[in-house]
């Protein structure tokens, strides 16, 4: 999988940070969630996934030509697909 950059609000080159890869998805680097009454909200996290916070502003981002890109689109079918 290769990733490109898509932008971010650090300062010093950590969290928070947006990429998109090549396979229609997004990569998002941010914060830990350590709030346990977020952690109880959040519930059992399955084995090879993690709960990641960023703000809400990151998404910002996201451009109008990846949402329209067919491999992106194929990828959010199939994640509403196995909810």
């Amino acid at each position: 999988m290769r990733v490109r950059f898509l932008g971010t609000d650090s300062q010093n080159g950590g969290s928070p940070t947006l990429y998109e890869t090549d396979r229609g998805t997004v990569v998002v680097r941010g914060y830990a969630i350590t709030d346990e009454q977020a952690l109880q909200d959040l519930g059992a996290v399955p084995a090879g996934e993690i709960d990641i916070e960023v703000p809400a502003e990151l998404l910002r981002f996201l451009k109008e030509p990846m949402m329209e890109d067919p491999r992106y689109r194929a990828a959010r079918e199939g994640d509403e697909g196995t909810s």
